[in-house]
């Protein structure tokens, strides 16, 4: 069997009102970062903070030096505006206060 000179993968960013999924051929033994750099979203989207900004492999976290594998799905992800429990705690607060208004 003879080894495989290129892989097929994916590189994926969202903001809210925007999604963009780049099918790209890499040569084998292609690091994430090299599909990053590789797929044009860095120059699409130039608020992307690059190097620095995190990155995974179908959701799991991962250095631009990691490896990719055929198939692989490369994640750009944004900065959070707010902690996740931050946000859960406030949505709960505001579900609270909204609950009462209709007891009185």
């Amino acid at each position: 069997m003879t080894e495989r000179r290129e892989i097929d993968v994916e590189v994926a960013y969202a903001e809210p009102d925007h999604q963009a999924i780049v099918s790209l051929r890499l040569p084998a033994g292609a690091s994430a970062g090299d599909a990053v750099q590789r797929s044009g979203l860095l120059e699409r989207f130039p608020g992307i903070s690059w190097p620095g900004a995190p990155i995974g492999i179908f959701g799991n976290p991962v250095s631009a030096s990691a490896p990719l594998a055929e198939g692989d799905r490369v994640e750009i992800y944004r900065p959070l505006r707010i902690d996740p429990k931050e946000a859960r705690r406030l949505r709960a607060a505001r579900s609270r206060s909204g609950s009462h208004r209709g007891s009185r």
